[in-house]
């Protein structure tokens, strides 16, 4: 499957995360590392997220 990521320059090297995928980030010293990071990243969301959120209360909230 395809994601869309965002990369940001920072002064130590990349920060990376996935939009679709809240909380799924990764750093790398290179543009190259940090892909290959986030790659990694997303598949150990993917193959957690039912565990993790099996007891997960859904709720709402106002925001003015």
């Amino acid at each position: 499957m395809r994601y869309k990521v965002k990369l940001n320059k920072t002064k130590t090297g990349y920060a990376i995360w996935c939009p679709a995928l809240p909380g799924c980030w990764t750093l790398g010293e290179t543009e190259e590392e940090a892909l290959e990071n986030i790659k990694e990243a997303i598949k150990t969301y993917l193959e957690n997220f039912d565990e993790v959120t099996q007891n997960a209360e859904l709720r709402y909230v106002d925001v003015r």
